[in-house]
């Protein structure tokens, strides 16, 4: 238990470092938090200062989640990585040094699913991109990605009971982040990639770009 706790910790202090907020202060001396939808995460950031630091963000998200699974397997053994995963993701969401405000977790969760489940995490690479160029949609595109990890992983784990509990906890997590979005998916408002050219060059609180 006491190896668990020190996994959980350092974990959910790894998701605190937020790479949305330390490229934009660092490269643009701004917060991206003060534009667009107000959210830390890599869309936010392409949607605002273009698609390197969006992609930047997203590694460096990515990487975090990779990291987690990788040394609490090494401390606990696979246990000890899916503690990691689910308390990096809870950091990286609800960082304790920033107001518990953070982004969204597709990301770390993306890099969890290929420490995890590398065939996954192909197969979910391979949607995402055939997804990204069908809808121009991020939000449908994390919610359905997701999605997609929950039933593979009920087809093909289902004996791993814990396993399958973390993913259930990492999916309903980005839901839950993606409540904004989820209404604006409802009602036809969600932004698509690139539209801010064509409609509106400012985003805002009022008007979110994701």
């Amino acid at each position: 238990m006491e190896r668990y706790t020190i996994i959980a910790i350092a974990a959910y202090l790894l998701g605190n470092v937020q790479f949305a907020i330390i490229l934009s202060k660092w490269k643009y001396h701004d917060d991206v938090r003060k534009h667009g939808s107000g959210n830390a995460g890599s869309t936010n950031m392409l949607r605002v200062f273009g698609l390197k630091p969006g992609l930047l963000t997203f590694a460096g998200d990515f990487c975090k989640g990779v990291l987690a699974v990788l040394l609490g397997r090494l401390v606990a053994g696979e246990r000890g990585s899916y503690v990691a995963a689910l308390f990096v993701v809870l950091g990286h969401d609800f960082p304790v040094f920033l107001q518990f405000k953070g982004g969204k977790g597709v990301a770390s969760t993306f890099g969890i699913a290929w420490s995890l489940i590398p065939l996954f995490g192909m197969g979910l690479t391979v949607y995402a991109v055939i997804m990204i160029f069908l809808t121009r949609t991020i939000a449908i595109v994390s919610l359905s990605g997701v999605t997609l990890y929950l039933i593979l992983a009920a087809i093909f784990y289902w004996k791993n009971t814990e396993l399958l509990i973390l993913i259930v906890l990492l999916v309903a997590l980005v839901f839950v982040r993606h409540t904004d979005n989820i209404k604006r998916l409802i009602s036809g408002e969600e932004s698509k990639l690139f539209e801010r050219k064509k409609k509106d060059k400012s985003c805002n609180k009022s008007n979110p770009c994701t």
